[in-house]
């Protein structure tokens, strides 16, 4: 065997282990957490954050993340980078970012201020990516993870997470479908 048959049988080998997914480098901030484009400046006073997003015919995500969780990274450099989710999020979505273990004081719905951390304690977050999606007119006087359409424990795949996304721009339950239809396994 040539060597140059012997080089090119050996990249096919190494090309068979790289993931066919694509991969897009979404920045880092200073806190170690993805910082796509599409996030929004926040005060982290979700109250505040709703009205906005209503007002503006949005509805508001809140995607609690941490340092160095591959499934956050997975979630931003494969999923949502995908163009249909990507343009969902920017035609409809207002992100709000939490650091599961960040420090920075977060006014919940009822009006509870807690930091992050312990705001994602409150909200029972113990895994990463959770996403919070938010209904336009909560019930009064319940937090976050209570009054949310959907609470999304982990990463999901790009086909769930557009179909997630279209469910809960359409009014989420009001739709009449479950999360359970709207997040079959694709295939």
């Amino acid at each position: 065997m040539t060597m140059t048959r012997i080089l090119g049988a050996a990249l096919a080998a190494v090309l068979t282990l790289i993931p066919l997914a694509p991969r897009a480098d979404v920045p880092l901030g200073d806190d170690g957490l993805h910082k796509p484009a599409w996030l929004k400046t926040s005060f982290k006073d979700l109250p505040e954050d709703l009205a906005e997003a209503t007002a503006a015919r949005r509805t508001l995500l809140v995607i609690v993340e941490q340092r160095g969780c591959i499934y956050c990274a997975q979630m931003h450099e494969q999923v949502f980078t995908d163009p249909r989710v990507e343009a969902l999020i920017r035609d409809h979505f207002d992100v709000v970012q939490v650091d599961l273990f960040g420090a920075t004081d977060v006014t919940d719905l009822d009006g509870e201020v807690l930091s992050e951390k312990r705001m994602a304690g409150r909200w029972g977050v113990t895994v990463t990516p959770t996403m919070l999606l938010l209904p336009a007119d909560p019930e009064p006087g319940v937090g976050a993870a209570r009054a949310a359409m959907a609470v999304i424990p982990g990463p999901l795949v790009a086909d769930q997470t557009a179909a997630l996304f279209d469910w809960a721009r359409q009014g989420g339950p009001a739709t009449g479908r479950t999360l359970a239809q709207v997040l079959k396994p694709p295939g």
